[in-house]
């Protein structure tokens, strides 16, 4: 970031002119375009801020070091690393006192207040109070407005990609017409990418029964759309951040004619309009047609503030300038209140171009929308359909995956089983405690009930998710340890060797719970010494338990 990088070369001499900054800083390929007012805007910001960065002097165009050095330093080696402060939230069940999960800083800075019902963990919550760090909640029953939580971003799916998977679906298209048998275009494939054609067919399975309905099969050429409810479902193979672009240049067009909120979600092949009767397949179509010949970098500006991954962005921006502390409570402020405070600011600036740059796929998405203005790309809005075709059903199907209710007892069978999996593929370092001349890493699939030693016999095998590394030095003074450090190791491989002695395999899979130890292990043991589905929701309490530890 340009403030960290002038503030590092301030750390190294105390006076710098703009022309100087300029001429090193365009040599780097993410400041090729840097311009001498912008660099001037981003040292007014840091003259400016409490406490400063920098003096500057725009009529001698200088940057001095400010006297007091220690808020240099420490803005300095606060920000080594660009990769965003994610606060976190624990939430908790106000009724049993028992942790639920966890919400990222930015929802909460939009949707943390008493009262905002959100589903997490496929089951609806409400607000009843947040202090400090925990957001207290209860169970309800009617899931009517609860917004979806969400954590962290979404890996692109590249637009290069989406537009790969349409041409494969054209590719199927024509076969079927050409005569050509699903077995035979299975094969076909298969022998194109890496898998078997019963997989193969598997994946063609919507697209095959789409085209045996005889209804327009979407592809890298056909974008189709279908009315549904109060829904319209766009399919569109551009890969996710040219649908997100999509997305939110539609919904900003409708909601600004109607004059009412348009919800909008999108996955790498289709987008799904929530309107509410604003509009319907055919007014989408219009949209879209219209689109090809706008200002589309000023309109996505325009619909990118209003969006939450703005505000996400905005949160990390702020921090990056040093604008906000680190670990500042969200809850206590309003988020459309500090983005107002930034308006017209260099934060803001930044956080737009770096929404534009991350968020969206502008460039691609032009071309997209050039390609359905001169119909190298077609529409077609379906009408008359009973239902949503296999293609479109199938993406809603998997949108509506995060915000579904899922039943009680199906989800508990869920957590169940994804606890398992996770567990039984962890890896965890096992070193003998009697012979100390064993230590390896295992697989916890691969290891017998009986957990032994292979050079002497011994079942006193310690389980612990560390580095081999950390028990070098007590392997090789066999079990004794000097320094501080070693010595809570030592204790730690000889309290975890007890317990699987004791248990076996059952221990290991305990030891390998997300920030569960031996002490744990014995608690938890006591109760259930087999490898079964209690074993796990065991875990999986002792899991929450730790957690909540955390935030204590």
């Amino acid at each position: 970031m340009l403030t960290h990088q002038i503030v590092g070369l301030l750390i190294q001499k105390s006076r710098w002119y703009i022309r100087e900054i300029l001429d090193i800083f365009k040599n780097a390929g993410p400041y090729r375009d840097l311009s001498e007012s912008d660099l001037t805007r981003v040292a007014e910001y840091m003259h400016s801020r409490y406490p400063r960065l920098c003096w500057f002097s725009p009529q001698d165009q200088v940057l001095l070091r400010p006297r007091r050095l220690k808020d240099i330093y420490t803005y300095y080696f606060g920000k080594l690393s660009m990769i965003p402060d994610e606060k976190q939230y624990l939430i908790v069940d106000k009724s049993g006192n028992s942790p639920v999960g966890v919400l990222d800083e930015a929802f909460v800075a939009e949707y943390g207040r008493p009262g905002t019902k959100f589903i997490v963990r496929g089951s609806p919550w409400v607000m009843e109070s947040i202090k400090g760090e925990t957001i207290y909640v209860r169970a309800i029953a009617d899931p009517t407005g609860a917004i979806p939580s969400w954590i962290g971003e979404e890996i692109p799916v590249p637009y290069e990609v989406g537009i790969e998977v349409g041409a494969i679906r054209r590719r199927v298209v024509d076969a079927l017409r050409s005569g050509r048998g699903r077995e035979a275009i299975a094969i076909e494939l298969s022998h194109e990418y890496p898998c078997d054609a019963e997989t193969m067919r598997s994946a063609l399975s919507e697209t095959l029964d789409q085209a045996a309905l005889d209804v327009d099969v979407p592809t890298d050429q056909l974008v189709t759309l279908e009315d549904w409810d109060e829904y319209v479902v766009i399919c569109c193979h551009f890969g996710l951040l040219v649908n997100r672009t999509l997305a939110r240049l539609v919904g900003y067009m409708l909601s600004e004619e109607a004059g009412s909120t348009v919800g909008v979600q999108q996955d790498a092949y289709r987008i799904v309009i929530q309107s509410a009767g604003v509009a319907d397949a055919a007014r989408i179509v219009a949209v879209l047609r219209r689109l090809g010949d706008m200002d589309l970098d000023d309109l996505a500006r325009k619909a990118s503030v209003k969006t939450g991954m703005f505000k996400r962005r905005m949160i990390h921006v702020a921090k990056r300038f040093g604008a906000m502390s680190r670990w500042v409570d969200l809850s206590s402020v309003r988020i459309g209140r500090l983005m107002k405070s930034f308006e017209g600011t260099v934060i803001s600036e930044e956080t737009l171009n770096e929404t534009l740059r991350k968020d969206l796929d502008l460039p691609n998405t032009k071309r997209v929308l050039v390609d359905i203005l001169d119909e190298r790309i077609k529409l077609v809005a379906h009408s008359g359909l009973q239902e949503l075709s296999p293609v479109a059903k199938l993406g809603i199907e998997r949108i509506s995956m995060k915000t579904d209710l899922i039943p009680s007892d199906k989800m508990k069978r869920i957590l169940i089983d994804s606890a398992r999996a996770r567990i039984l593929s962890e890896s965890m370092t096992l070193v003998c405690t009697s012979c100390w001349n064993y230590s390896a890493i295992a697989r916890i699939s691969d290891l017998e009930s009986s957990v032994t030693c292979p050079k002497c016999g011994s079942k006193s095998v310690a389980s612990l998710s560390r580095d081999p590394s950390d028990m070098e030095i007590i392997m090789k003074r066999k079990g004794r340890a000097v320094a501080q450090t070693d010595k809570r190791v030592l204790g730690q491989l000889l309290e975890s060797a007890e317990v699987v002695g004791k248990y076996g395999r059952a221990a290991v899979v305990v030891q390998a719970g997300r920030r569960l130890g031996p002490g744990d292990a014995k608690k938890i043991l006591r109760k259930e010494k087999r490898i079964s589905d209690r074993l796990f929701e065991l875990i999986m309490q002792a899991e929450r338990d730790a957690l909540k530890r955390r935030f204590l």
